[in-house]
């Protein structure tokens, strides 16, 4: 066990909001916290417009893979972000949970992404403040 901070970020494909938050979280953060990243359906790939949006402002997430959501790894994070997988995260008394209500990228082009992107950095900061008192 690391004395960091773990984050998981969950959505049902961890392939477009999950992965921004992941390459968000490690850009800011650097090796501070330890960050994952699952879905509960994952893709075969990352979502090519997410990966724009982030190449955008610098940040790649070309070498991340989507993950299928374990029970273990739920278990081993301090904090379980959830960005519309449901019910499918399983729950661990004395966890911090949070529910990020985010348009899902899937489908959409680069322009409609940044927005998202955008967003997800603010959650982030907000996010990482909270982690680092």
């Amino acid at each position: 066990m690391s004395d960091k901070p773990s984050v998981l970020f969950v959505c049902v494909h961890n392939a477009g909001r999950s992965q921004m938050a992941a390459g968000w979280l490690r850009h800011l953060a650097g090796d501070a916290v330890e960050v994952r990243s699952a879905g509960s359906e994952p893709a075969d790939r990352i979502n090519p417009a997410a990966v724009e949006a982030m190449r955008e402002v610098g940040i790649d997430i070309t070498g991340q893979t989507p993950r299928i959501l374990e029970y273990d790894t739920v278990q081993s994070c301090d904090v379980i972000v959830t960005m519309g997988c449901g019910d499918a995260c399983p729950y661990f008394p004395g966890k911090r949970y949070e529910d990020w209500k985010l348009e899902d990228p899937a489908g959409k082009g680069v322009e409609s992404v940044r927005p998202i992107r955008d967003e997800i950095k603010t959650r982030i900061e907000a996010l990482l403040g909270g982690l680092m008192v």
